[in-house]
C-alpha cells in the first residue's frame, strides 16, 4: 500500500455559514489524522467575487422579502437532472479559476459540501481522473446534488439515502453518516465546560453563570441574525419563574443593541453577539429556537435538543423542518404567540420532553466527519492499491 497521503481540496459556498462550518470540520477531522495537505475553497468567491456578494445578498433578504420566490425556485428545480441546461449552465460557474488551482495543487480528492459541481465537467474537459465526494449538508435533496461521476455521497439519513439511489446512484456509493460537525459537540469534550457555565446555587448575571434550577431556552438568531419577533418571544418566556433564555444574535449588531436596552437589565436574560461556543450554549440548554439550516439541526441534534423552528423560509429549510417535524424531534411555528406556548407546553411535561430525546437518539449520527474521514481514507487507499497492482501488470 502506498504510504502517500491524499492532497485533498474542499469546495464550499459562504450562503450562509453552514456549508463553511461542515468544511472546517471535514478539514479539521484530515489534518488530525495525518492529512496536511487540505485547502479549503470558496469557488464562487475566488473566481466571481462580484457575482457572489450580489447572489449573497439576494440570498440573505430572501428570508424578509423574497422567501416566497426563493422557495418556488428551490422546489422548482428539485428534479433536476446532469445535462439538463439549467444543471450545466450553473455547474459551469468558476471553471476557468477552479482549472487555475487543479493545475497549481494537483489534489487526490475533491469534496464538495456546497453543490456547485463544477468538478465532472472541468474532468471531462482535461481527461483528469479525480475522485469526487459529495457530502449533502441538509436533509433535504434537491438535483444539483446529483451527478453520476460522482463517487461517494455522504448524507444525513436512511431516507436521504434512498432518494438519492431513486435517482440511478449505486446504494454502494452512499453512506449515511449524517452531518459532519465541529469536535466540540462531543459529549465528552464539554463535560467540563458545563460545570463552568451552571451556578448551582443562585443566578450570577454579572458573572455569565447559569441557574441550574431553570429550563434554559436557547435562541439562536443566526449568523446574520435574522429572526424576527425575538424581543415578544424573550417577553413571554421570561413571564415564567422557572424559564431562562439565552439569546445568541449573531453579527446583527443592531438586533443585540435592541433587545440589550429593552431586556438587557433582565436576570433571566443572557444576550449574546456573534460566538465561538455555541456547543457549550447548546449543551447547557433544555430546547431550541433557531432557523433550520442543516448544520445548526445537526449540532442540536447531537446536543439532544427539542428544536422549535420559527417561521422556516420556503425552499431547503422548510423542507428540513418539515423532515424533522415529521420525525417527532422540531416544531414548525410561525406566530410568536405559538411558539411560546408550544416551548411552555413541552418544558412542562417531563414525559414529553424525554419522548422527544428518544426519538432524536433514534435519528442522530455521532461522529459523522470521523466517520466520513475514514471512509474516504479507506476508498483512497484502495485506489492507490488498485493503481500500484495495475502499475506492476504492466
Amino acid at each position: 500500500m502506498s504510504s502517500r497521503m491524499p492532497k485533498i481540496i474542499i469546495l464550499f459556498a459562504s450562503y450562509g455559514d453552514g456549508h463553511y462550518r461542515a468544511s472546517q470540520a471535514i478539514e479539521a477531522c484530515l489534518r488530525a489524522k495525518g492529512i496536511s495537505e487540505v485547502i479549503l475553497l470558496d469557488l464562487m468567491a475566488k473566481s466571481h467575487p462580484l457575482l457572489n456578494e450580489v447572489t449573497k445578498f439576494v440570498y440573505m433578504h430572501s428570508y424578509k422579502s423574497l422567501s416566497s420566490v426563493y422557495g418556488w425556485l428551490y422546489n422548482s428545480t428539485k428534479e433536476l437532472q446532469p445535462g439538463d441546461p439549467l444543471h450545466s449552465l450553473l455547474h459551469s460557474l468558476g471553471i476557468r479559476k477552479l482549472h487555475q488551482i487543479i493545475e497549481q495543487f494537483e489534489p487526490d480528492i475533491v469534496i464538495h459540501t456546497f453543490p456547485q459541481l463544477t468538478m465532472p465537467r472541468l474532468l471531462k474537459k482535461t481527461g483528469k481522473s479525480i475522485p469526487l465526494i459529495n457530502i449533502i449538508t441538509d436533509f433535504d435533496l434537491h438535483g444539483r446534488w446529483i451527478h453520476p461521476d460522482v463517487d461517494r455521497y455522504y448524507v444525513a439519513t436512511d431516507d436521504l439515502k434512498r432518494q438519492i439511489e431513486s435517482r440511478g446512484i449505486p446504494a454502494e456509493h452512499i453512506q449515511v453518516t449524517g452531518i459532519p460537525i465541529r469536535s466540540s459537540f462531543s459529549e465528552g469534550m464539554q463535560h467540563s465546560a458545563l460545570q463552568d457555565i451552571f451556578d448551582t446555587g443562585h443566578a450570577m448575571k454579572d458573572t455569565g453563570y447559569l441557574y441550574s434550577g431553570k429550563r434554559t431556552v436557547l435562541l439562536m438568531a443566526g449568523a446574520y441574525g435574522v429572526m424576527q419577533d425575538i424581543l415578544n418571544i424573550c417577553e413571554r418566556l421570561l413571564r415564567e419563574e422557572n424559564i431562562q433564555v439565552i439569546v445568541v444574535c449573531g453579527r446583527n449588531t443592531g438586533l443585540y443593541n435592541g433587545l440589550r436596552a429593552a431586556m438587557g437589565s433582565h436576570p433571566d436574560l443572557y444576550l449574546y453577539g456573534y460566538v465561538t461556543h455555541v456547543a457549550t450554549l447548546m449543551r447547557a440548554s433544555d430546547c431550541i429556537v433557531t432557523k433550520p439550516g442543516g448544520l445548526t439541526l445537526a449540532e442540536a441534534m447531537e446536543c439532544r435538543l427539542p428544536m422549535f423552528l420559527y417561521r422556516p423560509v420556503p425552499g431547503q429549510e422548510l423542507n428540513n423542518a418539515k423532515y424533522l417535524q415529521e420525525k417527532g424531534i422540531a416544531r414548525i411555528t410561525n406566530s410568536h404567540r405559538q411558539l411560546t406556548a408550544e416551548i411552555l407546553s413541552l418544558l412542562h411535561d417531563e414525559n414529553q420532553l424525554s419522548l422527544v430525546r428518544r426519538k432524536i437518539d433514534e435519528l442522530r449520527k455521532p461522529k459523522a466527519a470521523e466517520l466520513i474521514v475514514d471512509d474516504i481514507l479507506n476508498f483512497w487507499h484502495d485506489i492507490t492499491i488498485r493503481q500500484e497492482e495495475y502499475s506492476v501488470i504492466l
